[in-house]
């Protein structure tokens, strides 16, 4: 296994909270969280999914910005075990995301797809039992107003209440709290500090339904 596929499954243990409150510990801004997406499918708002991979990243950008179209469909080249993530531009009412992207995706191997932006085809993608998380969803292509410029590039998160930049092999963790991007240089510290929040947290928990109060608790387990 890669160094890559060891921390993917050393991060698959873990919620997005815990991820979190690792970047916390280390001073990375809002523990990395990105407002606004939540999951759609399989389900919306419920249940056990999760994804957790690196990030492929597709950039889409209004048609009069004079970058040239990539020369691809971006979604021939997910990688293996990825999570594709489409950055579109804020308060775009087309959706760029549909089925048929999510059915390529699967077949190569994508662990599901983040969608800074609007997508559609939602029952499709239930049918596929294939995650999706999202701002929202929509009915229309994009084509009329956007075009995919880049793939594997930063991008920023399309929000005005945050400053956050996700960069390609940055690992995405995504479940019903939300999602979260890790950046991959911060991963092998941030790890060891989830293993011990959270054998904290399972020590708090047992006291507190025992009578001790979480203020005690947590002087005695968190320090």
């Amino acid at each position: 296994m890669t160094k890559q596929d060891l921390i993917v499954k050393a991060l698959e243990q873990y919620t997005t909270c815990d991820v979190s409150d690792a970047l916390i510990k280390l001073k990375y801004r809002n523990g990395g969280f990105l407002s606004g997406l939540t999951m759609w499918s399989p389900h919306r708002q419920e249940g056990a999914t999760k994804i957790v991979g690196p990030a492929y990243t597709v950039q889409y950008v209004p048609l009069d910005d004079p970058r040239p179209k990539h020369p691809t469909h971006y979604i021939d080249s997910v990688p293996h075990g990825s999570v594709v993530f489409v950055s579109a531009p804020a308060k775009t009412p087309n959706a760029v995301y549909g089925g048929l992207m999510s059915t390529r995706a699967r077949a190569l191997g994508a662990v599901g797809s983040v969608i800074d932006g609007r997508f559609r085809d939602l029952q499709e993608q239930r049918d596929l039992q294939y995650p999706i998380f999202a701002r929202d969803v929509g009915t229309a292509p994009p084509a009329e107003l956007l075009k995919v410029v880049a793939v594997n590039v930063p991008v920023k998160l399309q929000t005005d209440e945050q400053d956050m930049t996700i960069h390609p092999g940055d690992y995405i963790v995504a479940d019903i709290n939300g999602v979260v991007v890790l950046p991959q240089d911060l991963a092998e510290q941030a790890l060891p500090s989830m293993v011990k929040q959270v054998e904290a947290d399972a020590k708090m928990q047992v006291a507190i339904e025992g009578g001790m109060s979480f203020a005690e608790a947590s002087k005695k387990f968190r320090g």
